[in-house]
């Protein structure tokens, strides 16, 4: 199971809590969890990622084990802690301004 933590404003809209475990075939990356996660909570589609590109969203971060994904490739595997649970596959609200 991978572990994801995903931003106070989308666990309101799935209605779950800080922390949610989803089912994902290997190879674990990120476009395979963020699929398992829409497929499980429909009600995210289209606000992680752009519904037709599959692009992340401005403003949306990826991170795993500490270091900021957001711009690797979404069929980069994701490190073995993630991929076998030790850790979380965080998806982070940016913000912006100063």
């Amino acid at each position: 199971m991978i572990r994801v933590v995903i931003p106070h404003h989308l666990r309101l809209l799935a209605n779950v809590g800080s922390e949610v475990a989803i089912q994902v075939e290997e190879p674990v990356t990120q476009r395979a969890i963020l699929d398992a996660l829409e497929m499980r909570y429909p009600m995210l589609r289209g606000t992680i990622r752009n519904h037709q590109t599959k692009e992340r969203r401005p403003f949306i971060r990826f991170f795993a084990c500490g270091e900021d994904w957001s711009h690797e490739a979404p069929d980069t595997p994701l490190p073995e802690a993630v991929a076998n649970g030790q850790d979380v596959f965080r998806i982070v609200g940016a913000m912006a301004g100063g």
